[in-house]
């Protein structure tokens, strides 16, 4: 198992034993991780998964789609380390991973 530690905005930290091959959105859904609504299904249709990667992780995680980016680009709370969780599969190469939920989802 991958170890991946979700943080939420007031420093709660989450830590899951993540299955390798599904998303790290399906994982904090079937884990109960606060702050990962997932309203779309993992579609990549809304941003309502949206976390912020740690830095160290950012080459890790992979690059945004074009798709992704459209959808952050109408979250205003988005940065440079936002990703949508539904878009990061989850591998052996992410035991640590550290991500952060905003305070609300867009």
């Amino acid at each position: 198992m991958t170890t991946i530690t979700f943080i939420e905005h007031d420093g709660t930290e989450h830590k899951l034993n993540a299955e390798e091959g599904i998303s790290l959105m399906e994982n904090a859904i079937q884990n109960g991780v606060p702050g990962i609504d997932a309203d779309c299904g993992g579609q990549c249709s809304c941003a309502t998964c949206h976390v912020y990667v740690e830095a160290d992780w950012m080459d890790k995680v992979g690059s945004r789609s074009e798709m992704e980016i459209s959808m952050l680009d109408l979250n205003p709370e988005s940065n440079e380390f936002s990703r949508l969780s539904c878009q990061i599969p989850v591998t052996p190469e992410l035991d640590g991973l550290v991500v952060r939920t905003p305070e609300f989802q867009a």
